[in-house]
């Protein structure tokens, strides 16, 4: 009897500890990281659920690219810090007739305040002056943001909501090593002046970190674990700086970018990060799960950089998204559309 208690005992507190072991490493309450909210699904559940399962799994921060009202709605009163997105395509009216940004900070923001925590208004995202679909609106970036963040300042709410914008990574000229990183030469008139703007605001910039792309797209130059956090040494020596990890080396390219205009310091927040679980190259439950782990104990820390205080960072994304395509952008939440978890994530 006393033999097969023992065992008994030995095989529950085993159970108990492989349970620890699955739940604790994305535990939100720890990392403070925030997701964003993606909505290109039509099997989404509905607002006032969403907001519901990131307060069940302690998920204090959001991102929505768009000003959606049944989000805002669902979102008063849950204590969710939110980046409020001004999509691409609003750019152009926001920038040329100031009286749109005041009616669109009125609708969007301050009537839902103080219910709904906004944090930040991102005014565009990924916009390229030189290259792609974008550059028809990169001269309205600047504007738009200057025409939202007067609106919010005319409110006495500028240091309370900060006006920013998603910067599109490629941008970034040399980032090897990091520290010699520096913006294009064809997109400095674009984005120098939008750096001189957040210095004057105090407000971050916004900067999407994929390293799968890195990984996906150079795997004979880049290995997978420095791509997913798993590296026991340094890969790369960067003067006083070492990097185990290509998330640390590509934000402190864009922080060694900022440095070296010499226009000022910017905070960067990393408002987009994960790892695709099927649809390519390298996508995997294992991978995006690993990747997923390391992000979150990296939120807990500075970068190589900047170490004096943890990155905030938002991870892409709650859902995967049914109807983006190439297929490769399905496949990149943390929750199935019927809420269940992908990966062990909660407070």
């Amino acid at each position: 009897m006393s033999s097969f208690f023992s065992t008994k005992m030995f095989s529950l507190s085993t159970v108990v500890l492989l349970l620890q072991l699955f739940t604790i490493n994305l535990r939100t309450t720890d990392a403070q990281v925030g997701m964003c909210y993606g909505t290109f699904g039509d099997n989404l559940p509905p607002a006032n659920e969403v907001v519901s399962l990131y307060q069940e799994n302690c998920i204090k921060k959001m991102r929505l690219f768009d000003p959606k009202p049944d989000i805002l709605h669902a979102l008063k009163d849950s204590n969710i810090e939110l980046i409020l997105g001004v999509p691409n395509i609003d750019l152009q009216q926001l920038a040329t007739f100031p009286d749109e940004a005041i009616t669109w900070v009125q609708n969007n923001v301050l009537d839902f305040l103080p219910n709904v925590r906004i944090k930040y208004v991102a005014v565009g995202n990924e916009v390229n002056p030189a290259v792609g679909d974008t550059y028809k609106v990169a001269k309205y970036v600047l504007p738009a943001i200057q025409n939202i963040y007067k609106a919010i300042r005319a409110k006495g709410l500028q240091e309370q909501i900060k006006v920013t914008t998603a910067i599109d990574m490629t941008m970034l000229g040399n980032t090897y090593p990091p520290s010699q990183a520096s913006f294009r030469a064809d997109v400095k008139s674009y984005i120098e002046p939008i750096i001189g703007y957040l210095v004057y605001a105090n407000a971050p910039l916004l900067a999407n970190v994929y390293p799968y792309y890195g990984y996906s797209t150079s795997p004979d130059d880049v290995s997978l674990s420095y791509a997913l956090f798993t590296s026991a040494d340094v890969v790369v020596t960067d003067g006083e700086y070492k990097y185990q990890n290509l998330f640390d080396a590509v934000l402190d390219s864009v922080h060694a970018a900022i440095d070296n205009t010499k226009i000022g310091y910017v905070e960067v927040i990393v408002s987009e990060s994960g790892w695709p679980s099927d649809g390519g190259f390298g996508a995997s439950d294992d991978n995006a799960k690993t990747y997923l782990e390391g992000l979150f104990r990296r939120a807990k820390t500075g970068s190589p950089r900047r170490p004096s205080k943890p990155t905030e960072i938002y991870v892409f994304s709650m859902f995967d998204e049914n109807q983006k395509n190439p297929e490769i952008e399905k496949h990149w939440g943390v929750f199935h559309p019927n809420k269940e978890k992908k990966f062990p994530i909660g407070c």
